[in-house]
Order: C-alpha cells, then sequence, then structure tokens
C-alpha cells in the first residue's frame, strides 16, 4: 500500500490519582518543589494486581471501538513498553490474548520512552510492504513499578497507564516516514535496572540533551514530513518534564500548534506517554480531524524517534 493511517485511538489509566500533598508524606519535598521543577501536579498509580497487558488492552479495545474494527482484522500487534511484567508470553501476546485475537503476529518493543513513535513506524513499514494490513500500535508502563519511591528526583515524575492506536492501510499516507536515531555513548544517562530493576537518570545530562539538541532533530522530522513547525496543528512530545516540553516547543516554532502538557496531570508514563496525550487531544476535539500532528519520542538509551501524523 502507499501508506497508511491512525484510524483511531483510546487510553487507559489507573483510577488510583496521587498528588503532589501525597507524595510530600512519603518523601522530602512539597508541591511547590515538585512543580516549579517538573510540572507534575498529580499522576496515576497502578493498585497491586493490575498488570501493564490489562491496561494495554483496555487502551487497544477502545481504540478497536473508535475504529469500528473487528478483533479478526487484527494482524499484528506491537507493544512498546519496558516494563512488561514477564517476558515470555510477552504483553503482545497477552493482549492479543486478553482481545481474543486470530494468530496477529505479536511483538513487543523496548525503546523506553521514545516506544511508541519507534512501534508506529514499524507498523507503517509493515503495512507499507504488504505484511500487515490492521495493526494495533500499544505504548503502556508502570513506571511506578520500578521507582525508588525514597528518590524524590524520580519518583515525582513517574506514572502509569496505556495508549493505543488502531493503524489501518490508507491509499492516502496519514504517517510521515520516521526520522530515528540514538546516542550510544550517552546510553546511560537513563537506565531501568538491578534486582529488582529501579529507574534512575542523570537529569541535567537529559535536560541539556533534549533542550539544546533535540529541537534541530524534532525539525528534521518536520522537513522529512515536508511540512513546516508553523503548519502543524498539534505537537506531541514525549511527556517527560514540563520544563524540558515548553522549551523545546518554544525552539520548534509550532507557533500556531496546541502543545501537549498531558505531564501535569499524568506524570511521565514513559512509552504511554504520547499515546495517551494524543488520545485526549483528539477526544477533547483540541485538534480537528485530518490535521497535522507532530510525534516526537526521546529518552531511554537517548533514543528518539518522531513522525508526523494525520489526526483521526
Amino acid at each position: 500500500m502507499p501508506g497508511s493511517r491512525i484510524a483511531a485511538l483510546g487510553h487507559s489509566q489507573p483510577d488510583r490519582v496521587v498528588t503532589n500533598a501525597d507524595l510530600a508524606e512519603m518523601v522530602d519535598t512539597s508541591d511547590e518543589w515538585i512543580t516549579s521543577r517538573v510540572g507534575v501536579r498529580t499522576r496515576r498509580i497502578a493498585e497491586p494486581g493490575q498488570t501493564v497487558d490489562e491496561f494495554a488492552a483496555a487502551a487497544a479495545a477502545k481504540a478497536l471501538a473508535g475504529a469500528g474494527t473487528e478483533a479478526a482484522d487484527v494482524d499484528l500487534v506491537l507493544v512498546a513498553t519496558s516494563t512488561a511484567g514477564a517476558a515470555s508470553p510477552n504483553t503482545a501476546a497477552r493482549v492479543a490474548a486478553r482481545l481474543g485475537l486470530k494468530a496477529p503476529a505479536t511483538i513487543d518493543v523496548n525503546v523506553v520512552c521514545s516506544g511508541f513513535p519507534h512501534a508506529l513506524a514499524l507498523a507503517d513499514q509493515a503495512i507499507r510492504c504488504g505484511q500487515a494490513r490492521t495493526a494495533l500500535v500499544i505504548g503502556a508502563d508502570f513506571m511506578s513499578r520500578v521507582t525508588d519511591w525514597t528518590d524524590r528526583g524520580t519518583c515525582v515524575l513517574v506514572g502509569d497507564g496505556a495508549g493505543a492506536a488502531v493503524v489501518t492501510a490508507a491509499d492516502e499516507p496519514g504517517i510521515s516516514p520516521v526520522l530515528w536515531g540514538s546516542v550510544p555513548e550517552r546510553g546511560r544517562a537513563v537506565v531501568i535496572e538491578g534486582s529488582p530493576n529501579r529507574f534512575s537518570q542523570e537529569g541535567q545530562t537529559v535536560f541539556r540533551w533534549t533542550t539544546t539538541e533535540l529541537p534541530a532533530v524534532a525539525r528534521q522530522v518536520c522537513d522529512r514530513a515536508g511540512i513546516a513547525p508553523e503548519d502543524l496543528a498539534g505537537v506531541v512530545f514525549h511527556q517527560a518534564n514540563l520544563r524540558i516540553i515548553e522549551p523545546l516547543a518554544a525552539k520548534l516554532g509550532a507557533v500556531n500548534a496546541v502543545v501537549a502538557k498531558d505531564v501535569i496531570e499524568s506524570g511521565n508514563t514513559s512509552a504511554a506517554s504520547i499515546p495517551i496525550a494524543l488520545a485526549k487531544l483528539v477526544e477533547r476535539r483540541e485538534i480537528p480531524a485530518g490535521a497535522p500532528v507532530l510525534l516526537f519520542g526521546f529518552g531511554g538509551n537517548l533514543s528518539y524517534a518522531g513522525q508526523v501524523v494525520t489526526s483521526p
């Protein structure tokens, strides 16, 4: 096919809301300290017993319903996650089983915070070369499960949830070619490792990289899509930190775009952050159907990926 498009979106987040005041009872912090440094006011945290694949499947079911797509039509499931509960069956296979899908390819993609645009690109490429016609692309992470809740530098950031897109073949491409890459020599600036796994980062290294080097990369994504930043209707960056999102948006020059700031209410949900934020913008009709939206992820591995999509 000439291309693919996002037909519909869905998201799913835990009911439990943790406020900055709640965190102030756990660690040495305050609402003023958190909002001034990272911009987060609330985050959703999963309960014990809830699983990543459970929320991934719920988000996917909403997207399928929105697209009017039957489960039997899905032939590819891609789940971007770095907090899967188990290695096998992988999260994509668990989602397929929950949804009753029939014989799809099931693949997990671990590129941490930029996982969703990586997975979206893989789905687009599979459809373009005839290896799939209908794909579920999901970003799902429970960052609370890999967080040290005594470390105020990281615990104030994180949240849990999932977002999903139904991607279908299209005569008119609605997903631009991806621009992706990484900085391997600085990859340890963000890690999830140990026994048990724990999230840690070199905050200043990440801040400098995202605010000084990535604006030019984001503009290259627009160039590859053949669109000027000022013609974008929406910009959805990885929801890492409001103090990263705002300067990155300003330096990009997307002066007419709605800039997603779901990090304020959801925290940093890693691979889930872009599809959750995009789904909410579309659901609230803050971005009109058919409008161009920049998706741009960055973070763990110091990887990045982005494309311009047509809003469903």
